[in-house]
């Protein structure tokens, strides 16, 4: 009975420690690859502790080893903007100015009552009321409410990223209708020489960029765009 105590109190202070490196996030804001290293962590955790002829480190080798390949993943996805769609997935936009995009739902193999479910449950009963609906890469629905007042100056504009941790999105450049180029040229312009100095980069329908540096503060300027209709 002792054994088994003294392995329980150790396996719960390693799990703790594991789960502290992962950060500072709720189950319901993981990523996917977070998600699976948890529940298997989870599992894992229980083999020697609820038997006492099974050794400890069968049960410690297999969550240090999942904590180290956390790491890792996460230092890869912040490098790299490939490695991060492929291991996170991207956010996908499901209504847009158009209204309920088909083909984004059935990428995301959801039907019309998941979306429903999705919009409801952030509070949303009427889909006249959105302009946009994006489902982030851990699952949860971000909506953008149209204008209440249609004569309004300001419309509902939804920001498109196109550099993350210095990292540039090719696909994104392509949708707003501008280069890497045009956007250095604003970087330079405000005292900005290397793209890794830049924490996030994004730009609106309108051609405001908003720019987000790491060691200065963040400003907004608009640049001409061939892509402000696209999305």
């Amino acid at each position: 009975m002792l054994v088994v105590f003294i392995k329980s109190l150790i396996t719960f202070f390693l799990v703790l420690i594991v789960v502290r490196l992962m950060g500072k996030r709720q189950l319901g804001e993981m990523q996917p690859f977070e998600l699976v290293i948890t529940f298997i962590i989870a599992e894992v955790a229980c083999i020697p502790m609820n038997d006492p002829y099974i050794p400890f480190y069968y049960g410690i080798v297999p969550i240090v080893t999942l904590a180290v390949l956390h790491l890792v993943l996460s230092v890869i996805a912040r490098k790299s903007m490939w490695a991060r769609t492929v291991i996170s997935g991207r956010s996908v936009i499901a209504i847009d100015k158009n209204g309920i995009n088909y083909q984004n739902l059935k990428k995301m193999n959801m039907n019309v009552n998941d979306l429903i479910e999705a919009v409801r449950s952030s509070g949303y009963m009427d889909f006249s009321e959105i302009e946009y609906a994006i489902f982030e890469t851990n699952g949860k629905v971000c909506v953008v409410e149209k204008a209440s007042d249609p004569t309004q100056i300001k419309p509902a504009f939804l920001p498109l990223s196109l550099l993350v941790d210095g990292k540039f999105d090719s696909d994104n450049l392509a949708l707003a209708g501008t280069t890497e180029q045009e956007v250095r040229k604003v970087f330079l312009k405000n005292g900005i020489k290397k793209d890794k100095d830049v924490l996030y980069t994004d730009i609106r329908q309108d051609g405001t960029l908003y720019v987000s540096p790491k060691y200065q503060q963040c400003f907004t300027q608009k640049i001409g765009i061939k892509g402000g209709n696209n999305w």
